[in-house]
């Protein structure tokens, strides 16, 4: 007979992840809600689960990277990392647009009382400062600082130059074939890791909720919900149109109901964390595991997305400015709103890195148009709601494109995970139908 214990466990453990991981995050909302600042006593738990998903991000990239480029072939690893950098522009840009537009239609802000409030300004990193700082002058450095973009461009180097050696056909081919397994057998213990890591995640989604909400107060959702709910509405627009119904339904041709459950646990950690890079964990193992999305992709497609897919931002950005511009009576003409959004893009990388890129990107275009950067202040109080919003958009973003990139280069088994199991929804398939 099972012991009392093992038997709880199992049966708790038979109930998917994510279902678990979601009952913790309502349960820590509502605690936050219910017994306030008292719930800070938790956010230590909070704390350890962001520290062991950033614990997992450089170490993943790595041995995923380096496994993915084993594959490849330098010309390939450009048609990859051309069409996926395309696509977060284009998406990017059409974030923007649909915050504009949304923002146009609700007109957040109007009949706001602006109360000042102290601006938080950070000198904005110039275009010459972004370029340079994706070659890192220090990988080891680069690495330890969690610098994505240097960390992935030292990696990708140190991998084309692995595959020469390899292709030179003398005595150390093996090696290099050897290393390259090695990096196949720590990326597999990684995701290992990973697995055990979101099992704690249950108690750390409750705590980061619980102490989040507990602080920030109910509040948070009601102070400037006219704010909160466009940014809402335009993200939830992105996802249904740019995502879904365009790059999963039309250029993909794959369900968008199976992606959306390929994706809901990076989503919801996404959520949670507020964090994209430290999402990146749960991302990669729902690109290989769910979306079944081959390594050579998604290594390269996923790091270079957490830093440089800024779709939430755009939105976020485009939005909130409208929103300072009715607070203070200053509504913007239509080549202002044109500007801003030209700004929002271009931003959008360089600010990625960024502690408090939110911060720095909207005082860089409120300083542009003319607004007062008192502004930053005011809405500072719904920061960290707008920033989960904005994240969640992101990582949904990274996996969308990282779907196409791999459907246009036969890097994806759309008979196995997700899309075998929407198939089996949907029931068997006609003799002769499409």
């Amino acid at each position: 007979m099972a012991h009392p214990v093992s038997s709880l466990w199992g049966r708790y453990r038979s109930v998917p992840l994510i279902y678990r991981i979601f009952v913790a995050f309502v349960l820590g909302s509502v605690a936050g809600i219910a017994f306030g600042e008292r719930m800070t006593v938790v956010e230590p738990l909070g704390d350890l689960f962001l520290r062991l998903l950033n614990m997992l991000v450089i170490p993943i990239i790595v041995f995923t990277l380096l496994t993915g480029i084993r594959q490849l072939s330098p010309a390939r690893l450009g048609r990859i990392g051309g069409a996926t950098v395309a696509l977060y522009a284009v998406t990017t840009t059409i974030a923007g647009i649909i915050g504009l537009v949304v923002a146009n239609v609700l007109q957040p802000g109007r009949g706001v009382e602006f109360a000042g409030g102290e601006a938080q300004s950070q000198t904005p990193p110039s275009l010459t400062e972004v370029v340079l700082g994706i070659v890192p002058s220090n990988p080891a450095a680069a690495m330890s600082e969690g610098n994505l973009l240097a960390t992935v461009f030292f990696v990708i180097v140190f991998g084309i130059a692995l595959t020469y050696v390899r292709a030179r056909q003398d005595d150390l081919a093996d090696s290099v074939d050897s290393l390259f397994e090695a990096f196949e057998v720590a990326a597999e213990a990684m995701f290992v890791v990973v697995r055990g890591v979101l099992e704690y995640g249950v108690i750390g989604v409750f705590a980061l909720m619980a102490a989040g909400i507990g602080t920030e107060g109910i509040g948070v959702f009601t102070s400037l919900g006219a704010l909160v709910l466009a940014v809402a509405v335009a993200v939830t627009i992105h996802i249904v149109v740019t995502y879904l119904f365009l790059l999963m339904g039309v250029v993909a041709g794959v369900s968008p109901i199976a992606f959306l459950a390929g994706a809901k646990d990076a989503m919801l950690t996404a959520f949670a964390t507020r964090s994209s890079s430290g999402t990146l964990p749960v991302t990669m193992q729902n690109a290989d595991e769910d979306l079944r999305i081959k390594e050579h992709v998604y290594s390269f497609a996923l790091p270079v997305g957490a830093t440089a897919n800024m779709d939430g931002a755009a939105i976020r950005q485009a939005i909130t400015v409208m929103f300072a511009a009715n607070v203070v009576g200053q509504p913007l003409a239509l080549t202002e709103q044109a500007f801003v959004l030209l700004v929002a893009v271009l931003i959008s990388i360089g600010t990625a890195g960024v502690p408090g890129a939110g911060i720095v990107m909207l005082t860089v275009i409120l300083t542009q148009v003319g607004l007062p950067l008192e502004v930053v202040g005011f809405v500072a109080g719904v920061d960290p709601i707008l920033g989960r919003i904005a994240t969640m958009n992101n990582v949904t973003g990274d996996l969308a494109i990282s779907t196409v990139v791999g459907k246009w280069n036969d890097a994806i088994d759309l008979e196995e995970g997700v899309w075998a199991k929407g198939r089996d929804h949907l029931g068997p398939v006609v003799p002769g139908g499409d």
